[in-house]
């Protein structure tokens, strides 16, 4: 067979069918949900939230606890992200446009990059996990893409970044892996990323234009 079909569909071979149609789904939904957020859609929220909730079941019977645990996290923030985004000011206007982070938000984004890796470690303490080098990438990435998800939730632009950041260190860890999809799918969010951070700096760009006038 050749090597890049060995790569991706090798893995599966002896794979339960239900875990591979769960993670063709996960797939499916997360490029939607990114393709939404790039657009600054809310449908990027329940995309999304179909993604990770079944990220985190396929990770959780894998015993991938730093993996787990970054996409129970997205759950959460995606049901906060999908209430802050639906608000709307005399409903009509959204609350919350984008803008760049200040400097209190980046302090609190750099805590919550360290909250995430403690409580990431903990968690593969508390199942009493085997800890090699993979896993603490792991524990690092878990804490880039939730601090990413909560500057998407309040539509920071530097939420692009730490995407695009984390998803470079990921593409090659599930290759690594043998998660030939799950590498892909991230490769694919790196180039949805940039072309996230492109758009909303230019819509960013538009609305200081405007507002200057």
């Amino acid at each position: 067979m050749n090597p890049i079909f060995d790569f991706f569909l090798g893995p599966y071979e002896d794979r339960e069918l239900s875990l591979i149609i769960l993670e063709a789904t996960a797939f499916f939904f997360g490029i939607a949900s990114v393709v939404y957020a790039k657009k600054e859609d809310i449908l990027v929220y329940p995309t999304g939230l179909v993604a990770t909730v079944i990220t985190t079941y396929i990770f959780f019977t894998d015993s991938l606890f730093g993996d787990m645990m970054m996409n129970f996290y997205y759950s959460i923030m995606s049901i906060y992200g999908w209430w802050n985004w639906a608000r709307r000011k005399d409903d009509r206007q959204p609350v919350v446009h984008i803008t760049r982070t200040n400097i209190r938000e980046k302090w609190v984004g750099f805590g919550f990059f360290l909250l995430t890796m403690l409580v990431t470690y903990g968690v593969y303490v508390a199942f009493g996990a085997d800890i090699g080098p993979t896993n603490y990438v792991d524990i690092v990435t878990s804490g880039i893409f939730f601090t990413g998800m909560w500057y998407m939730a309040n539509k920071k632009l530097e939420n692009w970044t730490l995407w695009i950041i984390g998803d470079l260190i990921t593409v090659p860890l599930y290759a690594y892996r043998g998660w030939g999809m799950f590498s892909l799918q991230y490769l694919i969010f790196t180039v949805l990323a940039i072309q996230g951070y492109l758009a909303w700096k230019k819509n960013l760009g538009n609305s200081l234009q405007t507002s200057s006038k």
